[in-house]
């Protein structure tokens, strides 16, 4: 079992002294090796043998996509090119994507990353994983194939997509564990029921779940569907791909791999560390990469983190699920809305389903209108027509309390929305703005 309790378990100050060295190396090497980060660093003001604890980080600059970006494709490489022996890019919509590219070490660190990801969800040596994440340039499929073989786990790599033959193979191959997107688990569960297999007679024990967020209401519909563990395992390919956090079996927050990602939770608009417990954006430097580290990298994500000792036995800081996004929240008539809080609003009212898209458009020179697109039971559809408008009144006026934003209701028939194999779409932005 891949277990390395030296750091998981390690005392905080102990912990801190390997950061600190980790540091140490790491400035003078991008210094001398990245010209993009030798004049961010000469900026701020920063010379290579200054930083000697990880105390230091702070003087540091941050990183951003938009630099990533802007130095597309190797700007921001530190290692040569004939070091670098994988490239991956994102899939982004706009602009130049984001390229991440790894040396030989640095696929041993995913591989080893991944491991310590799939024991910590409670995998053991002779399990069967079942890999439902995409393989190509999206890090999902690949980094869990890298974990899994480190482990010494059986693979299945089916990817994402053909569920039928997923589920087959769920049912023949009897693997214990399934990693996938939160959203296709629940998609599964839909077609599983379809082609008359009860979700919870199935073999899948462990789920390992990422690539989007999602709540512990979803959470709770997945276990309840699968009769299985649901886990979240959190990471960008920014920073490695999977394999940055990993929730052990008490969900109580994702342990995060701090030996070799060193996080951050700052206030988005003044930069400033927030206390432990307030939220804020997850800012991490990777500590040990070599093809292209980075440093203060802002993940956009928001989260909240805590030092305490976890019922596991691990000291790891641990990392909540994520709580939004500063980029993916959509700003409505001046108030800010993440999906989360319209998800935490449907998944308590009984008749809906875990499927909704948030629809925000602009007539000209009036204001933002919200539409909310709500799966609900088809009962409702063949009984009377005042409990369906007893629903969508109950769910507008649920919706309306918490975002303080007037919306529109739609309610709509099971799989109206279009399902995703990869990431769910739950925000269709029609505005010009």
């Amino acid at each position: 079992m891949i277990w390395k309790e030296d750091v998981e378990c390690a005392d905080r100050a102990a912990l801190q002294v390997l950061q600190s060295d980790h540091l140490k190396k790491l400035i003078p090497y991008i210094y001398h090796n990245c010209p993009v980060y030798k004049q961010k660093l000469e900026d701020a003001g920063v010379s290579p043998d200054s930083v000697q604890s990880i105390d230091d980080i702070k003087r540091l600059p941050f990183t951003t996509k938009e630099d990533m970006r802007d130095h597309y494709p190797y700007g921001l490489f530190s290692a040569p090119q004939e070091q670098i022996n994988e490239i991956h890019v994102s899939s982004g919509t706009t602009g130049n994507p984001t390229l991440v590219g790894y040396t030989r070490d640095d696929l041993a660190l995913w591989s080893d990353v991944m491991a310590r990801v799939l024991c910590c969800a409670g995998a053991e040596p002779d399990d069967t994983i079942q890999i439902a994440y995409g393989y190509g340039l999206f890090t999902g499929g690949l980094g869990f194939h890298y974990g899994a073989l480190e482990m010494g786990l059986r693979i299945i790599p089916t990817s994402s997509g053909q569920t039928a033959r997923q589920l087959k193979i769920m049912q023949d191959f009897k693997p214990r564990i399934i990693g996938c997107t939160p959203s296709y688990a629940l998609y599964m569960a839909e077609e599983a029921k379809e082609l008359g297999i009860d979700p919870r007679e199935g073999n899948w024990r462990i789920g390992i779940f990422g690539a989007e967020p999602w709540s512990d209401s979803i959470r709770q519909e997945i276990e309840d569907a699968w009769n299985m563990l649901a886990t979240d395992v959190y990471g960008l390919s920014e920073i490695i791909g999977p394999g940055v956090a990993q929730e052990c079996q008490y969900k109580d927050g994702l342990h995060i791999f701090s030996d070799v990602f060193f996080p951050e939770i700052i206030n988005p608009e003044t930069g400033e560390e927030v206390a432990p417990g307030e939220d804020g954006e997850l800012v991490i430097t990777t500590l040990t990469k070599q093809g292209i580290p980075l440093i203060r990298y802002r993940t956009r994500d928001i989260v909240s983190i805590t030092y305490e000792t976890c019922r596991c036995g691990r000291t790891s800081p641990r990392i909540s699920k994520i709580k939004g996004r500063t980029d993916d929240m959509i700003v409505v008539r001046g108030i800010n809305v993440f999906p989360s809080q319209i998800e935490h609003v449907l998944v308590g009212i009984e008749g809906t389903q875990p499927h909704y898209q948030i629809v925000v458009d602009r007539a000209a020179h009036k204001l933002d209108q919200v539409e909310v697109l709500v799966e609900v039971e088809e009962r409702f559809f063949s009984d009377e027509i005042k409990h369906l408008t007893e629903l969508r009144d109950t769910i507008k006026k649920e919706i309306q309390a918490v975002l303080s934003v007037g919306v529109k209701v739609t309610l709509v028939e099971p799989k109206t929305i279009e399902r995703s194999m990869g990431k769910s779409k739950r925000i269709v932005d029609k505005r010009t703005l």
